[in-house]
This record gives structure tokens, sequence and C-alpha cells, in this order.
């Protein structure tokens, strides 16, 4: 059911600096409105009965219990406030355990901003066309594309989806040791320059880190590593 005014919103994440940009991803989304910040379950649950949210950005990993438990309480409690699944975990396992409580999108982290205020912008269509009644099924079925059907993520002007897929995969297979620009280059057969530019945007998009590497003549190259 739809409501009137911004979409309420509760961030449960243990970690104070992850929540802390979550909370400020989700203000700055228009028609979103951040009602709470929890730090666990039992805080999660508390805030809750204090306060009905619309959407719960929800991370799975919590110091006091799996987060999808807490979403199992909630739907055996009458709850049915929609979640977003905020974490690491990448077992489809998890996934379909997500779907079948009722959990309408899994955002794997590190994420950027954009991947967030997608999924939220998504959400809030969803959530306008889902009033009233449906007067065929291919209304219903534009409804549920609205939220499922995913959509290319923005890349800077010049970059291209190809090539990035390519210098993610050279830099996920590095694992520890990580690529330079010019290693990178070498291996996917582009110009260094070029390679370091994607190198940088995965940088910016906090899904690699880049460190000095020491011990030649002149300055020192930077070494590009895949975050986990």
């Amino acid at each position: 059911m739809t409501t009137s005014g911004p979409i309420r919103v509760l961030v449960v994440e243990d970690d104070p600096v992850a929540a802390d940009a979550h909370v400020q991803y989700v203000a700055k989304v228009p028609g979103f409105r951040v009602a709470g910040v929890a730090h666990s379950r039992a805080e999660a649950a508390r805030a809750l009965d204090r306060s009905p949210v619309d959407l719960i950005l929800l991370d799975l990993y919590l110091p006091d219990g799996h987060g999808l438990s807490l979403v199992r309480t909630l739907r055996g409690a009458g709850h049915m406030t929609d979640v977003f699944a905020v974490t690491s975990a990448r077992e489809l396992t998890v996934v379909r355990e997500g779907v079948a409580l009722g959990v309408v999108q899994h955002v794997l982290k590190p994420f950027t901003f954009a991947t967030l205020r997608d999924r939220l912008q998504q959400y809030a269509e969803f959530r306008a066309s889902a009033g009233g009644e449906a007067g065929s099924q291919a209304e219903v079925d534009r409804a549920l594309s609205v939220l499922r059907t995913p959509r290319p993520a923005t890349l800077p002007k010049g970059l291209s989806a190809a090539t990035l897929e390519s210098v993610t995969g050279t830099l996920r297979a590095a694992r520890s040791d990580g690529r330079t620009a010019t290693a990178a280059a070498e291996e996917i057969g582009v110009n260094r320059i070029t390679a370091r530019r994607y190198l940088e945007h995965l940088v910016e998009s906090g899904r690699a880190e880049r460190r000095p590497q020491y011990g030649q003549v002149g300055r020192p190259e930077y070494c590009y590593r895949w975050l986990p």
C-alpha cells in the first residue's frame, strides 16, 4: 500500500561509518527520508516497535544475529515492511531465502551512491504503480518489471562497460597482488592511460584501492587491488 509523503527508511548497519554513508545516500534521493538508524537486530526491532517505516536498508551480518532472521521475525509478527538487503553476501541461497521473505532488492557492498539511488528510484516507481487494482495481466507485469528490471549503471563519459568488465576481471584475478596500470593495460590490450582511467573509476566507486609501489627509480607507480 502506498502512503503520502516521503518514503520512511530505517537504516540497519552495524558499521558506524557505513551506516553514516547510507544515511547520507538516502537523504540525497528526493522522496525518501531517514526515519532512524539501528546498529543491531535488537535495536532495529525496538525502532520498528516505536515507529513504523516503509523500507528497511538491512545489513545481513549483524552482531546479534543474521538480518534475515529479523525479517522472519517481522513477518511472523505481521510486519510487511519492504526490505533492501544491503550486504557483502553473494551466496545465491541467501538471495533466494531473502526473496521468499519479501526482500525486494539485494544490493551488494561496496556500492556507489548512484547504485543505491537507482534502486530507490525504482522502488518509488513500483510503489506509485502498485496502487489501486490491475485491469489486466499486462498491468501486473509492468508493475513488477519496474522493480525487477535492472538499469545499466551510468559510467563517466568516455568509459565503456565492456572495457570496465575486462579491467575488473583482471583486477579480481590478481587477488591480493593487485595490478599496476601498466600491467593491466598489457593484459587487456589498451594503453596505460586508458587502463588507469578505469582503475581510478573502480577506486572512486569503492570497488578497488590503490597504493604506491616503491622500489623503482623515479616516481612510484600505483598498484590497484580489488576490494573483497
